[in-house]
């Protein structure tokens, strides 16, 4: 935190007007002074009893364990009631006279956001406002030269964000399950909510983690992480924001497979893949729609194999059996060591199997599914048909599936 003090100026710098000068800042701090001091000894308080309350967990000090616990939750809300008393003196003030950086306002207005919250969503407000003010000490933790404190706030800080946002997306689990048969927008808000939480959790707090990752515990990750980040460099169009998104609910099966569980990982990739199905009608040239089918591919992939393969209860027995009968098809395409042949193979199982989805469903879906008979044809699937038959309209063409 930037700490500032009221300073007496004198041109005549005698002895007697210097003791002044060091007296009045010692003795007249600003309030901003006032709040960053109490929040580095907050935070100080904070870490030790995080220390000792991890100490007892990892001995099983079951006698200490229950008041190390809480002293810690009583830091760790002194510490937080000490940063959110440093927005309202401080920075609302500088807001408030017109003194405020660009950074302080935008601070300012996502507090008032989170707070907007409390009315309407109590528990997403519970647990955005604590992350907010975490984010808001963090960088003045990072600038602190001692490496020893900065470890151990790094241990803090990702113990108590995984909570956090655990927690977050355990709530938008719960929301999406009660809001299935609700206005396509508020759905579509909670998926927003969804993405927003993962890719905040993997932008701030993963690189932390992997960092002190020193038993390589993420490296089941590290391949998707790597494709995800190149995704972050240059503008990116509505395909490049699905495959971010797709990346995101893959990576999430390793981090949150409680806390975002497996149905509501599904109703997300069900939504990209409707997504891309938009895109792939709405597209207007041969090649915009042929990288979109390649999308389509790689998210049918993803869906079915990080997560149809772990699933363990299904509602209806004959979804569950028409799902072996794909994987089965699926592993032996994986064998055939031409890799183009093995490619062309597997786009024609998904798009097949995506096409008796669509068929099934009570939506009228003619308009891809015309597109992915084409797409069928092109790829020596099925057959096309002339007829032979002439109307006042003109010729027509069959095709069979």
């Amino acid at each position: 935190m930037e700490q500032k003090s009221l300073r007496v100026l004198d041109t005549n710098k005698t002895f007697f007007s210097k003791i002044t000068s060091t007296i009045t800042k010692i003795l007249i701090p600003t309030r901003v002074g006032i709040n960053s001091m109490m929040i580095s000894i907050k935070r100080n308080n904070l870490l030790k009893a995080y220390t000792n309350y991890i100490s007892a967990v990892e001995e099983d000090d079951i006698e200490n364990k229950e008041s190390f616990l809480k002293k810690y939750e009583d830091m760790y809300s002194l510490y937080l009631q000490a940063i959110d008393k440093y927005i309202i003196d401080s920075v609302y003030k500088k807001v408030k006279n017109g003194t405020a950086s660009n950074f302080e306002k935008e601070a300012l207005s996502k507090y008032y956001f989170v707070v907007s919250l409390k009315e309407k969503q109590y528990i997403e407000y519970k647990y955005k406002k604590q992350e907010y003010l975490l984010k808001v000490d963090y960088e003045s933790v990072t600038n602190i030269k001692k490496e020893s404190v900065i470890e151990k706030y790094n241990s803090f800080y990702v113990s108590k964000m995984d909570s956090l946002y655990k927690g977050l997306l355990k709530n938008y689990s719960i929301q999406l399950a009660d809001n299935f048969t609700s206005k396509v927008e508020e759905t579509d808000n909670i998926y927003n909510k969804i993405f927003n939480t993962l890719e905040s959790y993997i932008a701030d707090i993963l690189p932390i983690k992997l960092r002190l990752d020193k038993n390589n515990e993420y490296k089941k990750i590290l391949e998707d992480y790597d494709k995800y980040e190149s995704l972050l460099v240059g503008k990116l169009d509505s395909r490049d924001k699905i495959k971010r998104q797709m990346l995101l609910i893959g990576i999430s099966r390793y981090l949150f497979t409680h806390s975002l569980p497996l149905i509501a990982a599904e109703q997300c990739y069900i939504k990209l893949i409707k997504d891309v199905r938009n895109l792939i009608v709405k597209a207007d040239t041969k090649a915009r729609r042929d990288r979109t089918f390649k999308l389509l591919i790689e998210l049918i992939e993803d869906y079915n194999i990080k997560l149809l393969s772990t699933k363990v209860y299904w509602d209806k027995p004959e979804e569950r059996e028409e799902y072996k009968k794909f994987w089965n098809k699926y592993n032996e395409i994986i064998k055939i060591e031409d890799k183009k042949e093995q490619e062309k193979q597997k786009e024609i199982l998904f798009l097949k199997n995506d096409l008796k989805k669509l068929r099934k469903s009570k939506n009228n879906y003619n308009n891809i599914i015309k597109i992915f008979k084409e797409k069928l044809v092109e790829l020596g699937a099925i057959k096309q048909i002339k007829n032979s038959y002439k109307t006042t309209v003109g010729n027509y063409k069959k095709i069979v599936a």
